[in-house]
């Protein structure tokens, strides 16, 4: 079910305690503690262990949370990371007319706040490489399908146009035409022709959290669908130094393309990588041209709203500007 979005003024922690009295009363004893809050989501501490999401910024945000709580059990058990399961789906009610999900809590910072530092960088890439390995896997048919981002590339050339031309405007971008051929070269790659794999889709820095400078959980599987897994390898820009990009590539192993496969189960029947995985071959050139392309993207959405957090514009958050920038600069500046 979806509704209107709900002010943030009118979630706090007395609400929070009460929809947990009435739906489930087994957690009524824990304390209710502020979190922070999302794009699409606030977030309360629920005792130690627990979290609750609330949606106050967008009608869509219902649905999120709904599918969350289909999928995420059934592949959090095989993803080397930490990331927060589903334990209860709350119902819209008079006090709160919005779906709202507890989960449980993964401690750690976001990355736009506290960055994967260069001494754990190659620990880093090794962690975000087994986890994306783990998490694509070929999805069953009654997965939700990408829409825009994790699909085609080449598709959202004329969002990508118009989103170049707002931050050169803004004054964010000094080499346009650099930016430009990337995303040129990346739609023209061959497309993804293995099967549709579970992906995150939104594996931005406040998606990803860190621990003492490396990756330590992820966040937020709202966007979790089937599709491209090149939107998801974009991570190794926007998340890793530079001199990690080698160790990422060498930890990540993809799903097969129909081409290549050996008749080999890559995958058993709960989605767990088989026996397979480590003789498969890394990313291809197609698919890290296709990875480079998302990662542009990122990047130019991260700066847009880190700039619009700088000067108090809606939707902006300060702390998206600098991994924005770096992750540009990493971009134009390595060939791979």
């Amino acid at each position: 079910m979806s509704g209107p979005a709900a002010s943030a003024g009118e979630i706090d922690a007395a609400l929070v305690q009460a929809l947990i009295q009435e739906q489930f009363p087994e957690y009524a004893e824990m304390p209710v503690t502020w979190g922070a809050s999302g794009w699409d989501n606030q977030l309360w501490r629920l005792g130690d262990e627990l979290a609750v999401r609330l949606p106050f910024a967008t009608a869509a945000a219902d649905a999120l949370l709904r599918k969350e709580h289909r999928w995420v059990p059934q592949l959090a058990g095989r993803l080397p990371l930490p990331v927060p399961v589903p334990q209860r789906l709350g119902e819209p009610t008079a006090a709160f007319p919005r779906t709202w999900l507890v989960t449980t809590w993964v401690p750690g910072a976001p990355a736009d706040r506290e960055p994967v530092t260069g001494a754990r960088a190659a620990e880093s890439a090794a962690s975000l490489g087994a986890f994306l390995t783990a998490l694509h896997q070929p999805a069953p048919a009654a997965a939700p399908v990408a829409q825009g981002r994790g699909g085609v590339l080449a598709d959202g050339a004329e969002g990508f146009t118009r989103m170049l031309a707002s931050a050169v405007e803004l004054g964010l971008v000094d080499d346009p035409d650099a930016v430009d051929a990337i995303w040129r070269d990346a739609a023209a790659a061959p497309v993804w022709d293995g099967p549709p794999t579970w992906i995150h889709v939104d594996l931005h820095p406040a998606n990803v959290l860190t621990c003492e400078g490396t990756l330590c959980g992820v966040i937020d599987f709202g966007d979790l669908c089937a599709g491209d897994p090149a939107c998801d390898l974009a991570a190794a820009w926007i998340l890793l130094p530079e001199e990690a990009f080698d160790l990422f590539h060498a930890a990540y192993r993809p799903a097969l393309p129909a081409a290549n496969r050996t008749g080999r189960p890559g995958s058993d029947v709960a989605g767990r990588p088989g026996p397979d995985v480590a003789g498969r071959p890394g990313p291809d050139a197609a698919m890290l041209r296709r990875a480079r392309g998302w990662a542009v993207g990122k990047a130019l959405a991260g700066m847009m709203i880190g700039d619009a957090g700088v000067h108090g514009r809606p939707g902006g958050k300060p702390t998206w500007g600098p991994p924005g920038h770096a992750a540009l600069r990493r971009l134009i500046t390595t060939a791979h």
